[in-house]
């Protein structure tokens, strides 16, 4: 499916490391006659399991930062999910060890390495770039909102990701995961597959155990995409539940960044320390729910009991095993003791794409602007001059594909425009008030699920990505929550399955979503096949 589709009417949504990437090849199992990419003594170790260790004193914020960082000079080559080390990491890491010896623990972060999207402002040595050549040398003055709060909580910032250029709002032919400036990010799973984007690298570094949590940023689909196909949990949040200041944009009403973790529990810790409202962010167009700082309280392992879920057939990819999965999940929710509904439909499904493409165009090039012109350092300052500098370096920019959806938003006129205020009301009415709000009144129910995408499919840069299936759009153009948990496999490749409802329903979503975690336990580390092809 083209890149001007998937966003129109798809259900889904969304140091430098210098080495080439990882050629196909027809064996089956993992990287041969190398090191074993998939041993490392802290896999799929827990936040909260690494609080433990460096509260007994058998590891230390810095040693754990070590291990990390000696894990991504290993796998990352093959990965390509790093664009950028943060040199500072190793100091922050000891800074916070005497904090811990002087008796300080900021909470359950303290300590925990974390990877952001190289989206997201940090006011350190680390650029910000989205992936572009033509933002090299954008060394912001201030963190993001949510950075400047993940640093009070005392997590250790380890570097940035690599991501689809732009946050995947470039071409109508790209490939997830491909950047100028990062190159192509690879599934852990399977070497050769798409890693689905935008947040493709941090999908495939937390994946990969190259950091404990993640941080990733949605459009539509940019955070439960990646999540679901490399094996971990996302949550994709209520628009305003965490702040988009810093964040370098594609549209403020449907931007948001949120956690990205291997279990439900990590993405929860990370949820509630960002969470809260900012004065400076852009207009979110709902009204201001309830936040907490603590979201680990609505974890319960008997969280299916009593609810009632809706199964949004519609969404289900034809693919015969991922049927066969969504079988299979449905029968252990009912088993927890959850009712669940199958004949759940949107009959606005057909309607909210076209408006809210516009609704894209028109926001990206305001808000892009806006953002190039606040930052002193960007070396370009409008989406103009980045369309005259991809030109002029297409050999290192476009060598694969091109920057149609560029001018297509460079073409739009501002936000003042009829057709972009009549394209905002009617996305959000037919995602929200007559989409999922309606749906969940008509039905009584607690929650919405399909599942989260379809096996991914092999990296190509000259027909550029092929879409399986997915279900984000609902809940990514009203701006309401999304979950994304484990569902299992098909032929080794992860599904996802997609928990999503009303805004500010991220409390019942969780409870849902860790009770179907805990009786399932799908996930697992990846083996970094090269390819399945035998």
């Amino acid at each position: 499916m083209k890149r001007r589709s998937f966003f129109k009417t798809t259900a889904l949504g969304g140091s430098v490391v210098a080495l080439s990437g990882v050629t196909a090849c027809v064996q089956e199992s993992a990287v041969q006659g190398e090191a074993d990419l998939a041993a490392f003594d802290l896999n799929e170790t827990t936040a909260t399991e690494l609080q433990q260790k460096m509260e007994s004193g058998e590891l230390t914020a810095e040693i754990i930062c070590q291990k990390y960082l000696d894990r991504i000079a290993l796998v990352d080559p093959y990965l390509r999910s790093v664009i950028e080390l943060n040199p500072e990491a190793l100091d922050i890491a000891r800074k916070l060890d005497e904090e811990r010896q002087n008796g300080t623990v900021r909470g359950p972060l303290h300590g925990i390495p974390v990877m952001i999207k190289d989206n997201i402002d940090t006011g350190d040595k680390m650029q910000t770039t989205a992936g572009s050549l033509a933002l090299e040398g954008n060394v912001v003055e201030k963190d993001a909102f949510i950075v400047k709060k993940l640093r009070d909580a005392g997590a250790v910032l380890l570097g940035k990701t690599n991501l689809s250029e732009w946050a995947n709002f470039r071409s109508t032919n790209s490939s997830s995961g491909w950047s100028g400036r990062g190159g192509q990010v690879r599934n852990p799973f399977c070497l050769d597959r798409s890693p689905c984007g935008s947040s493709s690298g941090t999908g495939a570094a937390v994946s990969g155990n190259l950091s404990t949590i993640g941080i990733g940023t949605e459009t539509n689909g940019s955070i439960v995409c990646p999540s679901g196909i490399n094996g971990i949990v996302g949550i994709k949040p209520t628009l305003g539940m965490w702040s988009r200041q810093g964040i370098i944009p594609i549209a403020h009403s449907q931007d948001t960044a949120g956690p990205m973790a291997r279990n439900v529990t990590d993405a929860a810790i990370l949820l509630g320390a960002l969470a809260g409202f900012d004065a400076d962010d852009a207009e979110t167009h709902l009204e201001q729910g309830k936040i907490y700082n603590d979201y680990t309280s609505f974890l319960k392992p008997d969280g299916l009991k009593g609810k009632r879920i809706g199964i949004a057939l519609q969404m289900i990819p034809s693919h015969e095993k991922v049927k066969e999965l969504m079988k299979n999940a449905i029968a252990v929710m009912q088993k927890s003791g959850a009712e669940l509904v199958e004949d759940v439909k949107f009959e606005t499904n057909r309607k909210w794409g076209n408006p809210s493409y516009e609704v894209l165009l028109y926001e990206f090039k305001a808000d892009l602007n806006k953002y190039l012109q606040e930052h002193p350092s960007a070396p370009r300052k409008s989406l103009a001059e980045l369309i005259e500098f991809n030109k002029a370096n297409a050999d290192k920019e476009m060598p694969w594909f091109g920057h149609e959806i560029f001018e297509e938003a460079q073409a739009k006129g501002d936000l003042n425009s009829e057709e972009y205020l009549q394209a905002l009301a009617d996305s959000k009415r037919y995602a929200g008030k007559e989409g999922i709000d309606a749906l969940m009144d008509a039905h009584n129910l607690d929650a919405i699920i399909a599942p989260t995408n379809g096996p991914t499919w092999s990296i190509d840069w000259v027909n550029g990505d092929s879409f399986t299936g997915g279900s984000s759009s609902p809940a990514a153009i009203s701006g309401y929550p999304n979950i994304t948990v484990p569902m299992g496999f098909v032929e080794g490749l992860p599904i996802g399955l997609s928990f999503f409802g009303r805004a500010w329903s991220e409390p019942v979503l969780l409870e849902i979503a860790y009770a179907f975690e805990q009786v399932t336990k799908h996930r697992k580390a990846p083996e970094f096949k090269k390819s399945l092809m035998g």
